[in-house]
């Protein structure tokens, strides 16, 4: 029989954070996107969020591992990127560098100040990635409101209100 946590109804819709991971938030919270890949993490989320963000038909089928895997390849050679070594901040900043006409954040948890890379590239598109270190895993923020757990978030210097 498996076990599934109970969730804990707060304030403004939201669950109680306090003692779960991250890799639990993510499985629970809507406002982000689980990247269930094992490997090339950082890559699928970075088309997750830009097929998201170009409104394009196959967004479904890539968050469900469909059509993905090819994408993802074309994606490395064209870059010039190898993950061998995981996707640490160099391979953001090299991603930054190859797509300016989006500004690439990562978290490195649930609160605005957890800020592990900005890309700083004056961009209405804005894909917002959150890193698990435990799990050594990238996901999707799509909602930051909903992951903050904030009224508001300021998306220019990503402060919460």
């Amino acid at each position: 029989m498996m076990v599934r946590p109970l969730k804990m109804p707060i304030e403004f819709g939201g669950f109680e954070t306090k003692g779960r991971t991250l890799e639990a938030m993510v499985h629970l919270k809507t406002s982000m996107v689980e990247v269930k890949a094992e490997e090339k993490c950082l890559v699928h989320a970075l088309i997750f969020s830009m097929v998201r963000l170009s409104t394009d038909p196959n967004y479904k089928a890539y968050i469900q591992g469909r059509n993905i895997r090819h994408v993802v390849e074309i994606l490395l050679v064209t870059t010039g990127i190898y993950l061998s070594a995981g996707g640490g901040i160099p391979k953001l900043m090299k991603l930054q560098e190859n797509f300016k006409e989006y500004r690439i954040v990562a978290f490195g948890g649930l609160n605005c100040e957890d800020i592990v890379f900005d890309g700083q590239v004056e961009s209405e598109k804005r894909i917002n990635l959150l890193y698990d270190s435990v799990s050594k895993h990238y996901h999707v923020i799509n909602n930051l409101t909903g992951a903050m757990k904030r009224r508001h978030v300021c998306r220019v210097v990503t402060k919460g209100v």
